[in-house]
């Protein structure tokens, strides 16, 4: 259920073709609403129906912040489990669509710091399939965070039958040996390019991605910094007090004796939402060439 999300397939067109197949009972075109859509969701959700409400833009997602934080996040705990809550709540998230302020937010620290919620960030098409199924047959309320430049952008191959990935494990998506690179959504495949500019230059750089916020697969993370003694956290989101903080205070805790370097940051600046103008985004993103620079710099270490 969501804006546009029957007739027109969704403004993405993600969800094209399910109202066709599905009917009008189950999938539902709303008003723009948001505290309504994750409100009813929420209701459905209590009554043990499996909710999936879509905000159209993550920038949107504001007006529902009671029923996702305040209700869903806490209702399996205050009532010591007896009641579940099988929302998946899907959001386009990120900029790089000159989408301007409003169409552009990152959201994903306000729900990776609330405990009860699961957060999903996919960056792939394999993954997106995967990870989606897992999140609604789960019994507690997820997050799905898509970034609506990976739809056009990523391509992959995604088969037809029956899989699913579990929520909460992070998936190596370039092997290497000299500096553990961590990422997530669309930063990951800036990443991955930044690598391979670095591999002709003989830095090895193996590229996390976290496929999950949370639960954070810390494991994984602490595994690969232990074998190549070197950090760097990149998210299109602001840096202070995003989600690379909280794993370089981690690493700092439980790895702190295996580093040969500083834990290096490329992360959106702190500004208030991601710029309109072409100049001003392109610099406000972390991409390619700021990633691969600061993996020169600290490979030199």
């Amino acid at each position: 259920m969501g804006e546009d999300v029957g007739a027109r397939g969704g403004v993405f067109l993600a969800t094209q073709g399910l109202l066709e197949e599905f009917g009008e009972d189950r999938i539902i075109d709303t008003p723009l609403a948001e505290a309504s859509i994750v409100g009813i969701a929420l209701g459905a959700a209590f009554r043990g129906q499996r909710a999936v409400p879509e905000i159209q833009f993550s920038d949107f997602v504001w007006p529902s912040i009671n029923q996702l934080i305040g209700e869903a996040a806490r209702t399996c705990y205050g009532t010591n489990g007896a009641v579940e809550v099988p929302m998946t709540v899907r959001i386009p998230y990120g900029g790089g669509i000159r989408g301007g302020l409003f169409h552009s937010q990152n959201v994903e620290t306000h729900f990776f710091h609330t405990p009860g919620l699961k957060v999903v960030t996919p960056c792939t098409p394999y993954d997106a399939k995967g990870l989606l199924k897992s999140a609604i047959r789960d019994n507690n309320p997820v997050v799905f965070l898509e970034h609506k430049k990976t739809y056009r952008l990523v391509r992959g191959e995604v088969p037809d039958g029956e899989y699913t990935l579990p929520i909460g494990k992070a998936d190596i998506k370039r092997p290497g040996s000299n500096v553990t690179v961590v990422s997530y959504g669309l930063t990951l495949h800036y990443c991955l390019e930044a690598a391979q500019e670095v591999a002709a230059e003989g830095v090895d750089a193996e590229v996390v991605d976290l496929r999950t916020l949370s639960p954070l697969d810390k494991e994984t993370i602490l595994s690969s910094v232990q074998k190549t003694g070197k950090l760097l956290i990149a998210h299109e989101d602001n840096v202070t007090g995003g989600i690379g903080a909280e794993i370089a205070a981690l690493v700092a805790d439980e790895a702190f004796e295996y580093l040969d370097g500083p834990i290096v940051r490329v992360c959106g600046p702190d500004v208030p939402t991601m710029p309109f103008a072409q100049t001003l985004e392109d610099a406000y993103i972390p991409d390619t060439p700021k990633i691969a620079a600061a993996l020169r710099r600290l490979a030199a270490y």
